[in-house]
């Protein structure tokens, strides 16, 4: 069963929401902006997230950012490999 849904009324500028509007397909404008409200509130929480990491642990430097994506391709070259 979906979730219970509300009628809202917002305001956005005109060419946002036509670009929205031709993008939702055949789910609509509704369900094109449901979908990009979640991802950013996504987003927030771990933007917020992040904030508080760092506060206990320490800004993350782009050194260790870059090696963690190293270690991300790097585990995701050997997990093609090992599929194959």
């Amino acid at each position: 069963m979906s979730e219970a849904t509300g009628k809202y009324s917002i305001t956005m500028p005109r060419d946002i929401a036509e670009a929205a509007r031709a993008r939702g397909g055949p789910s609509g404008l509704s369900a094109y902006v449901a979908a990009a409200v979640a991802r950013q509130i996504e987003r927030d929480n771990l933007n917020e997230l992040i904030t508080v990491a760092e506060a206990e642990h320490g800004a993350i430097t782009d050194e260790e950012i870059q090696a963690l994506r190293g270690q991300l391709h790097q585990a995701q070259a050997e997990g093609g490999a090992n599929a194959a």
